[in-house]
């Protein structure tokens, strides 16, 4: 993302600060049905509501899109990182990077990634404000100081801090040095009102790397507090990861590739023992969201594909594990062979939510509907499924002005016009006996929760209204 701060400026946030929003939204009308139902993968729901062709389906797809997508690209870039601060080959870097990340996942498990997480997170937020910090002092020079460096940095770089961008308002300029106009990446108020919710929902509510901790929690109560605290953490990110990129921008860094910004930054401005705080919070955070990735993986293909499709109906737990075990050491095996593929790419978190957006809205309108209402068939849902990469990339090829965020929209509302057309049309308007009741659902009303998601929509409000 830092990458994306040096070309498109603060705008890229909106992808932290709408993501801040989407989780109380998932708090509180997706995760209370997930627990009620003792949901454990999101592939196991598909099958409570609709049937085990959708759950095989949607599991298939999510593994090639933790592979090909996320995998690659986290370690890609974390590969990117090793590489311009440390001088190690790219290559080397990745290889260093899968290694750990295998050893902590494989012989961790969930549990372990859970606590080590709570750690990372002091770290990345310690290290990652330590680098905001002496990057603005930096820039602003020892006089001015943070605050004074932050207000020289708006006004010599004012076109990169507005939240909302318009047709031809900001252009930029790749690593192949050709001029890009980046409403294509954030076009206008569908930041607000549009695509980046069919993002931000399928990736925070329906997403197995991401809804496990929450499933995990013990009651609903201290999810939802969970989520929140979350949130809070979302609203803070841009400080630590897209600032930077700008003030890379702001020193005219002498870099080919937007995605080496920070690493560049650390390089150049921050001391040798703050260098190697900000670095460690650095590679925590790669090898949590690998280890995480793989976890996810691995659960998908043992208790949704092989413990469900197998001959053999009596498998032990012990079988499972080493199973899971290798199906993560060949998903991290396979990425770690594609990663430097990535080197020509500019931005890869672009190619995360363009590329993952093939799938995203056919999958969103699939939960949607089997969630909040009781027509949705097996059939359509299939069809949704089926359909949402190839009319995604009809879109993509057919209308490329269409910025991909809008596409994702449209592509959404096909979907859902689809399920809901042809499960009107099976079940002559009847409700489908696997329909979710969701009146009887209990929602546990938290006062400390409520007030957490007020002060998330205060602060978001009055963020987008300062940098609008």
């Amino acid at each position: 993302m830092s990458g994306s701060g040096f070309r498109v400026g603060l705008a890229i946030a909106s992808y932290e600060w709408m993501a801040a929003v989407t989780l109380l939204v998932i708090a509180w009308f997706f995760l209370p049905i997930y627990l009620e139902k003792e949901i454990y993968t999101m592939p196991q729901f598909l099958e409570e509501r609709y049937d085990g062709r959708v759950r095989m389906l949607l599991a298939i797809f999510w593994l090639l899109v933790y592979v090909f997508v996320n995998l690659t690209s986290v370690l890609y870039m974390g590969g990117l990182s090793i590489n311009v601060i440390m001088g190690f080959p790219l290559w080397a870097s990745v290889l260093g990077l899968a290694a750990v990340a295998t050893a902590y996942s494989l012989y961790g498990g969930l549990k372990a990634v859970a606590w080590t997480d709570v750690v990372q997170v002091v770290v990345l937020v310690g290290g990652g404000l330590l680098t905001t910090w002496v990057a603005l002092d930096a820039y602003g020079g020892s006089e001015a100081g943070v605050v004074g460096g932050f207000t020289q940095l708006m006004g010599d770089a004012s076109g990169r801090f507005n939240m909302i961008l318009f047709e031809g308002e900001l252009m930029y300029r790749n690593d192949e040095d050709a001029l890009k106009d980046a409403y294509q990446l954030l076009p206008g108020l569908s930041v607000l009102f549009g695509g980046l919710w069919v993002a931000n929902l399928f990736y925070w509510g329906c997403n197995q790397y991401i809804i496990q901790r929450a499933l995990a929690a013990k009651s609903l109560k201290k999810a939802q507090r969970g989520l929140a605290f979350a949130g809070y953490l979302k609203l803070l990110l841009p400080l630590i990861v897209v600032v930077p990129g700008i003030v890379a921008f702001a020193l005219d860094a002498p870099i080919q590739r937007g995605d080496e910004a920070y690493p560049w930054l650390l390089g150049e401005y921050v001391g040798s023992g703050f260098r190697g705080l900000a670095f460690a919070a650095l590679v925590a955070a790669i090898i949590s969201s690998l280890a995480s990735m793989m976890n996810s993986a691995s659960t998908i293909f043992t208790m949704d594909l092989y413990r469900n499709y197998t001959s053999r109906k009596d498998v032990s737990e012990r079988r499972l594990v080493r199973i899971g075990r290798a199906v993560a050491l060949i998903c991290i095996v396979v990425a770690a062979a594609l990663a430097p593929q990535l080197a020509d790419l500019d931005q890869v978190f672009q190619y995360i939510q363009e590329y993952t957006g093939f799938v995203s809205p056919g999958v969103l309108a699939i939960f949607v509907l089997g969630l909040f209402w009781s027509k949705a068939t097996p059939n359509a849902a299939l069809v949704s499924a089926v359909l949402s990469i190839p009319l995604s990339a009809a879109f993509k090829f057919w209308t490329p002005g269409v910025a991909f965020l809008n596409r994702m929209l449209i592509v959404f509302f096909i979907s859902v016009a689809l399920i809901v057309a042809i499960s009107l049309l099976e079940n002559e308007g009847e409700d489908h006996p696997k329909a979710i009741d969701v009146g009887g659902i209990e929602r546990e009303r938290d006062p400390i929760y409520n007030v957490a998601a007020f002060g998330i929509l205060a602060i978001t409000a009055a963020l987008y209204a300062f940098f609008w």
